[in-house]
């Protein structure tokens, strides 16, 4: 029996380790946009398919059993790739997601379609922009020189980027007091951030609450196609029943 699970995320991380733990062969696959990634326990690939031609065949020749997209929330393209795969080779697919972030008492969020809405919103907000939106897509917001943009990622962006900016290299979980007070020594008036749910990063958000600033929030693009759960225990009852072998 063989379980791919698609996603670097913590989530996909826990969802291996679980199963190893149950004795189960797992794959993990990960993108391979990211210089050092946290690796999973059990095997590990890393690198796209091919499309979803290239993911069928490789869930045929694996003989895998059942997948698993733990992917992030906003990676679009395996996460349809996936389905069209699962679909074609009759391979049981389920979606496991963290649930998104919701506005808290306090909070001053105005939520964007995608990047380049969330760079149309940012005039008038601030002309200090805390952006961590990741490396992805940051030439959304290269023709607003009148911001200057504290950029913070894993890996080093690759141009376009916004013309007056600084670099942050750093990978969470974060803290909210460290949070607060990175945001206070760049003199921050605004936040830009995607939907990406979870605890490891929303220090941020309880930051920008405190201090009272306007939070620019991407919603997530749809998901459809599948079964989703959003937990790791959910998974695991989900492969219980469909595989009738992994422990539950």
């Amino acid at each position: 029996m063989t379980v791919l699970v698609l996603g670097g995320t913590g989530e996909a991380r826990e969802l291996a380790k679980e199963l190893v733990a149950r004795g189960e062969h797992v794959i993990s696959s990960l993108a391979g946009r990211v210089a050092r990634p946290k690796l999973p326990e059990g095997e590990v690939r890393v690198g796209g398919f091919g499309g979803p031609e290239g993911l069928a065949r490789w869930l045929t020749k694996n003989d895998v059993t059942a997948m698993v997209d733990a992917t992030h929330p906003f990676a679009e393209r395996i996460g349809a790739n996936a389905v069209v795969a699962a679909r074609e080779t009759k391979t049981p697919l389920l979606r496991l997601a963290r649930p998104g972030w919701t506005e808290q008492p306090g909070d001053s969020w105005r939520w964007a379609d995608d990047l380049d809405h969330a760079a149309r919103l940012l005039p008038g907000l601030g002309e200090r922009v805390f952006l961590t939106s990741g490396r992805q897509g940051l030439a959304a917001f290269a023709g607003l020189d009148d911001l200057w943009f504290l950029i913070r990622c894993v890996d080093p962006p690759e141009a376009p980027i916004p013309r007056r900016h600084e670099i942050l290299l750093d990978r969470g979980p974060y803290e909210p007091a460290k949070e607060r007070g990175l945001m206070e020594r760049h003199h921050i008036q605004v936040l830009v951030t995607k939907d990406s749910g979870g605890a490891m990063t929303a220090a941020k958000l309880t930051a920008a609450r405190e201090l009272g600033l306007p939070v620019i929030v991407v919603r997530r693009p749809p998901r459809s196609g599948t079964t989703s759960v959003s937990t790791v225990q959910e998974a695991l009852s989900w492969l219980c029943v469909t595989t009738k072998g992994i422990p539950a």
